[in-house]
């Protein structure tokens, strides 16, 4: 039986959310799997992804062929890193302590990028908000400056009408007396 660890589709129309499964290649694909190794949901931004390492590096130690999706998705996990370490102990290249550190290193590195990756997603969210902010006030300014000056305009008008009707009065009046 030829076993793959591949991706099992869940979730509804236009918001797919993945298991990562190891299952015989002749399954279907969201069919009958043999374990579930962990979860991947492309709709967060970064993608969440959570995999028990040990069950993985367990299924490829046992042959098992990723695709290449879930070999990318292994992959940035560490856990290509650790099958690839733990091939350099059964070698007698590494010891485990070795291989341990290394693979904890990684980790350590990699949260940091990730964390890095997600402040900087959280300050352009920010300042995308603040500039959104601003705008919306200098709309609103302009738009009081010119219910202002719509409103002077107006005061204005009526004024020039009421001289213009005191004037006429008061021409009526003399037209009257003569």
């Amino acid at each position: 039986m030829s076993v793959k660890l591949r991706l099992q589709r869940h979730g509804k129309k236009g918001k797919p959310f993945y298991w990562l499964v190891a299952a015989d290649a002749r399954a279907k694909r969201d069919g009958k799997f043999l374990e579930k190794v962990g979860i991947y949901n492309p709709n967060t931004n970064p993608a969440t992804v959570e995999l028990n390492i040990d069950s993985a590096v367990k299924w490829l130690e046992n042959g098992a062929q990723p695709t290449d999706t879930a070999r990318n998705i292994l992959s940035s996990k560490g856990v290509m890193l650790k099958y690839h370490l733990l091939g350099g102990v059964r070698k007698g290249a590494l010891t485990e302590e070795q291989a341990e550190e290394k693979f904890q290193a990684w980790v350590a590195e990699k949260e940091g990028k990730l964390q890095a990756t997600k402040e900087g997603l959280a300050a352009g969210l920010a300042a995308e908000k603040a500039k959104a902010l601003e705008a919306e006030k200098e709309v609103n300014a302009k738009r009081e400056a010119d219910a202002a000056a719509a409103k002077a305009e107006a005061e204005a008008a009526a004024k020039a009408e009421e001289a213009t009707a005191e004037g006429e009065e008061g021409a009526s009046e003399e037209a009257a007396e003569a």
